[in-house]
């Protein structure tokens, strides 16, 4: 976000508060269109107008927000899917060991033939 330009900051930090603004009101149970509407007007020209001052609080807000929207889908996804094919014993890396393997035990070897290998 640091090349980007400040009116580009501004409407990226727009999209973060409308989502935690529909996350919040849709929890509290006070979401409506009108509400989401007024609010994105509001952000949208209180950010444009302030793009160039705000930009360093702009970049924080960012990271800020792309950390913790990163961390609930990394929750949400791949822990989910971690559990749910651990329940259904979906061995998707091959993990478990197989009884039949290509390594050989060190004892089964012969003397002969490790002591000339190159």
């Amino acid at each position: 976000m640091e090349l980007s330009s400040p009116r580009f900051k501004a409407l990226a930090v727009t999209a973060g508060f409308s989502f935690w603004f529909f996350i919040i009101s849709s929890a509290t149970g006070l979401f409506s269109i009108e509400a989401l509407v007024i609010f994105l007007v509001l952000v949208i020209t209180i950010t444009q107008i302030f793009a160039l001052k705000l930009s360093k609080a702009l970049d924080i807000f960012a990271i800020i927000n792309t950390k913790i929207f990163l961390g609930i889908l990394f929750i949400c996804v791949v822990s989910l899917y971690g559990i749910f094919f651990r329940v259904l014993r979906i061995d998707l890396l091959r993990l478990k060991k197989q009884g039949v393997s290509y390594w050989l035990e060190i004892d089964k070897i012969k003397q002969s033939t490790s002591v000339k290998q190159y």
